[in-house]
């Protein structure tokens, strides 16, 4: 029986733990009842992976087994039925870049070189073309719309978050494929929670110039020690609202990675000995151009 710990939030309940064939992963309902995409949230929780990458790792620079990696590939895209060879994989370097991703950039990272760095978020409007990005306390984003057929995924640590990694992914598919704010649906999923996130002066003090001043109380708290603690959850809730985002169309997790170090991976507790969990995002392929989801709220 797997143990979750939850955070206390306004967000209860707006992901699900699954468990299918051995694998367990997270999903949220609010982009699984669109019915444009597939996606989900990997965990440390059914791969073959050994020893400190034990054994869904994700990650194929950290110096695992290539061929234990590629296996946890295909078992995890199985059960999301997406295309393990076609995943396209990010290169994160704590950026605001954005690849938009074609066809040719099917299986890159994988099973092909990839000739791209520097790279924290994906977009795309290719059906059966899965997005991958990594984590391992960073704050995961999904962007899905449900109009014009456009997915987006991003990486954003306190670097992207402060830099407003959010609000950059919604510009890029606002320009590549005309999507509407409004229309976008929006998830932040499982990382580092306000508790666990101890920071030092000089990275409160780039929130602190970067957010409203009304906002500091509800993104810092200082300790005794003189450092903060800080709210990436809310971080990214305030830009993805401020850039357009519905209330109704955001979704925030209430999983956070250094609270549960035996189902996810952690770098404040595992440090770089460790393996990566990973996002993904697919089209669905054959989809129709009409959408009910708006119908129904």
């Amino acid at each position: 029986m797997i143990e979750i710990k939850r955070k206390q939030t306004n967000h209860n309940g707006e992901i699900e733990w699954k468990q299918t064939d051995g694998v367990g992963y997270f999903q949220f309902p609010l982009l699984e009842q669109c019915g444009i995409v597939t996606h989900g949230f990997s965990t440390k929780i059914g791969g073959v992976s050994k020893g400190v990458y034990a054994t869904m790792n994700l990650g194929v620079s950290r110096g695992d087994d290539q061929d234990a990696v590629l296996e946890n590939y295909k078992r995890i895209t199985n059960i999301l039925h997406m295309p393990w060879e076609r995943v396209v994989l990010s290169h994160q370097t704590h950026t605001t870049n954005i690849r938009v991703v074609t066809e040719s950039d099917a299986g890159t990272g994988l099973i092909k070189k990839r000739e791209y760095e520097n790279i924290d978020g994906l977009i795309t409007n290719i059906p059966n073309l899965p997005l991958v990005t990594f984590f391992a306390d960073c704050v995961p984003l999904y962007f899905v719309d449900p109009v014009h057929h456009a997915i987006g995924l991003s990486h954003s640590g306190w670097r992207g978050t402060v830099n407003r990694m959010g609000r950059c992914t919604i510009e890029a598919m606002q320009q590549q494929y005309g999507s509407n704010p409004a229309d976008i649906l929006a998830c932040i999923g499982p990382s580092i929670c306000k508790d666990c996130y101890e920071v030092g002066s000089e990275v409160a003090e780039e929130f602190i110039k970067g957010f409203h001043p009304e906002q500091k109380p509800l993104l810092l708290t200082k300790k005794p020690n003189g450092k903060y603690l800080l709210d990436l959850w809310k971080a990214n809730e305030i830009i993805l609202l401020e850039a357009g985002i519905q209330t109704n169309h955001l979704a925030v997790t209430d999983v956070c990675t250094q609270c549960n170090p035996d189902l996810l991976y952690s770098h404040r507790v595992m440090g770089i000995e460790r393996g990566n969990l990973a996002a993904f995002l697919c089209l669905k392929n054959n989809h129709t151009k009409h959408n009910t989801y708006f119908s129904s709220i």
